[in-house]
């Protein structure tokens, strides 16, 4: 897949090139390496300033991991991270102590479980604080208004910021690591699953807060899920990743009307319909994920494709760009019929 620089208007702010991330498989008493497994393979793709790429799939396909090794968090295996930083994209890879310092305070990430994510002996004060003193931001009276100031963009009353994460809901607590996120005004914020530990009518609240936030600050997400109906409303492009690679990316409304790819068909078919006279047909996708540390040849959801050919199980699809912005890692992306959100097959109920 080829990315430019630039598109339009809009500067590319995260420029991602054949990224890879295997872990090694440790056996027997001197715990040699007898294989790995291949949770990111060969992914490539750039987001614009200002933009929310929404990051889809089943559990285990490596989406998280990918938001990780961006981070650093973890190291890659092999490929490019490009950020763009004073106008010029630098390789994060090749940066080391305060480079990297330097780095973090424009790359954060929100948490998937608010309660895991904040530490129970801190109080707000101090976890929403904590940022802004490693890098010597902020100090004293002024430390306390910025946390104070926090508080208040994310929805929080300042009297809270002495308080432990025990005394807070859900999604109070999430609302909480936000604040922190947000602590050193970033440019780019990983969003791992951050709604999917919460209530429904909770979920909302934080989603809005998400876009109220990102139109306020001109923020960049990278907005990680599983649930296609949450992505939907917050997202301007969406990747579908299956068993470490991502098999189409494409504008958001399109993927819902116009999907090419059938794992993409059966992630939708999922999505609950809001009318009660009617039901989708469900595509109940067989088998299981194949093993991440033996991936199956040619393409890899052929295990599970109910359009397999002969030519799936041999051969690797290419990454196929079908009209502008829509790009898909299927064979026969070009011939299949699949249905989207509006023209699955539905059935009256009886009665």
């Amino acid at each position: 897949m080829k990315t430019d620089m630039t598109d339009g208007n809009n500067t590319v702010i995260l420029e991602i090139k054949n990224l890879t991330k295997h872990f090694p498989i440790y056996r027997g008493f001197l715990r040699r390496i007898v294989g790995n497994v291949q949770a990111v393979n060969d992914v490539s793709f750039s987001v614009k300033s200002g933009e929310t790429l929404g990051i889809v799939g089943e559990s285990g396909c490596g989406k998280t991991t990918l938001g990780r090794v961006i981070l650093r968090a973890y190291e890659a295996t092999s490929g490019e991270v490009l950020f763009r930083q004073n106008r010029e994209m630098i390789n994060t890879f090749s940066l080391k102590g305060r480079e990297l310092k330097k780095l973090r305070r424009d790359m954060q990430i929100i948490f998937q479980d608010p309660f895991s994510s904040l530490n129970p002996r801190k109080t707000v004060m101090e976890i929403v604080a904590e940022p802004l003193l490693i890098h010597g931001i902020s100090r004293g009276q002024e430390l306390k208004s910025r946390v104070g100031e926090l508080l208040e963009l994310v929805g929080l009353n300042v009297k809270y910021m002495n308080r432990y994460p025990n005394a807070f809901s859900g999604g109070q607590r999430q609302r909480i690591g936000i604040a922190r996120a947000l602590a050193l005004r970033p440019k780019l914020v990983i969003c791992d699953e951050p709604v999917s530990a919460l209530d429904v009518s909770i979920q909302a609240q934080v989603i809005n807060l998400l876009e109220d936030l990102q139109n306020e600050l001109g923020l960049t997400y990278l907005f990680i899920a599983h649930d296609l109906s949450v992505v939907e409303h917050i997202s301007d492009r969406i990747a579908v990743m299956y068993l470490g690679s991502i098999v189409e990316m494409v504008p958001a409304q399109e993927l819902y009307k116009n999907p090419k790819h059938p794992y993409t068909e059966a992630l939708l078919s999922a999505v609950p319909s809001i009318d009660p006279n009617s039901h989708k047909i469900r595509i109940i996708l067989p088998g299981e994920i194949p093993d991440p540390s033996d991936p199956p040849p040619g393409c890899k959801f052929h295990t599970r494709c109910r359009y397999t050919k002969e030519k799936c199980k041999t051969k690797v699809p290419a990454w196929n760009e079908i009209s502008p912005g829509h790009w898909v890692l299927c064979h026969f992306s070009n011939t299949l019929n699949l249905h989207g959100i509006d023209t699955v097959k539905v059935s009256e109920k009886k009665g």
